[in-house]
């Protein structure tokens, strides 16, 4: 984690407004994580964000998988603890070995990737260096993923990038038994 504090507090219920309590009613009566606690400070923007994320999370055309490769190797490269540590679990949810997840870290050059995995890492990589992929990558994508998962993958990539941007900046917090970046 970059900040040991937060820099906008994780709301408590009792502290959340009227348009807050609205938007956090969606979840139901479980515990909120601390990212969500963290925007009931603008409920406008979560739930106005909330849309995007959840096309993003829940009905990208990308297999979750693979979309989980892609938000870990961003939360990687951008060093949020947070968002590494939630998808850590949703990734092993969603298939991901401790050694796939142990060779994110690592990027596309790690020797276990098939051409098709190390692809979307190296997409990621370009994604974050130069805010574009490169016509060699994006040739690779296209044999094994159709236009319209494309267009998911780097609205994913662009969504966690974000999303890590936020979580380091505001020092959200990481969820009880998270697993950390050191892991």
């Amino acid at each position: 984690m970059r900040l040991t504090e937060p820099r906008v507090p994780a709301l408590e219920k009792d502290e959340w407004n009227a348009d807050a309590q609205d938007v956090m009613s969606r979840f139901g009566d479980r515990e909120p994580f601390n990212i969500f606690k963290t925007l009931c400070n603008h409920p406008e923007l979560m739930r106005r964000w909330l849309v995007f994320a959840n096309h993003i999370l829940g009905k990208s055309t990308l297999p979750p998988r693979e979309r989980e490769i892609l938000i870990l190797r961003i939360g990687w490269l951008c060093q949020a603890g947070y968002e590494w540590g939630q998808h850590v679990l949703i990734g092993r949810d969603c298939g991901l070995t401790d050694d796939e997840i142990q060779a994110i870290k690592a990027g596309p050059d790690a020797e276990s990737w098939s051409d098709a995995d190390r692809a979307l890492l190296r997409a990621v990589d370009e994604l974050h260096a130069d805010a574009h992929i490169s016509d060699a990558t994006w040739s690779d994508l296209a044999q094994t993923w159709s236009t319209q998962q494309l267009m998911d993958l780097v609205f994913t990539v662009g969504q966690y990038n974000l999303v890590s941007m936020a979580l380091n900046t505001l020092g959200v917090q990481p969820d009880r038994g998270l697993p950390r970046l050191e892991d």
